[in-house]
């Protein structure tokens, strides 16, 4: 099975929203393999955006999502990167579907509540910059078989 990085930010966490947010991921039928609640330091958080270093944006970015605390999670499940890419919706919330966690809660790019792993590259990356591998748990779901047809 395939394994993202999602990350509920701070907005995310300050509004109250984390439950409803993760209740979308089970209610899906993806797994929740690792979860913490952390304050980020600016030098994880700049590790973690290393790719919009040269963006304007960059300072606010790691100013903001190391302002307040974040939830990590690692969400397994066939095909979920792309999955929880659309559940998450367009990065600007402007632009994303209602039904999307951003569509639905989220109104300004700059707080748009979750980043999710755009791909097996960028989930792995993220996963071990957040995670020991000793932090992933591993289980077996009752409804498995109710969700997936292997």
């Amino acid at each position: 099975m395939e394994k993202s990085f999602v990350m509920l930010k701070p907005d995310a966490v300050k509004r109250r929203l984390a439950g409803r947010i993760i209740a979308r991921f089970e209610d899906r039928g993806l797994k929740i393999v690792a979860f913490k609640m952390l304050q980020i330091p600016e030098d994880l958080a700049m590790e973690h955006y290393q790719e919009h270093r040269e963006k304007p944006f960059f300072r606010d970015l790691v100013d903001y999502i190391t302002s307040a605390p974040v939830i990590a999670m690692v969400i397994e499940g066939k095909d979920c990167i792309s999955l929880i890419r659309k559940m998450v919706g367009a990065t600007n919330p402007a632009e994303a579907d209602l039904g999307t966690i951003r569509g639905d809660f989220a109104l300004e790019t700059g707080r748009n509540i979750i980043h999710a792993s755009d791909s097996p590259e960028s989930a792995e990356r993220e996963i071990k910059l957040f995670f020991d591998e000793s932090e992933i748990c591993s289980y077996e779901m009752p409804d498995r078989e109710m969700i997936y047809e292997e």
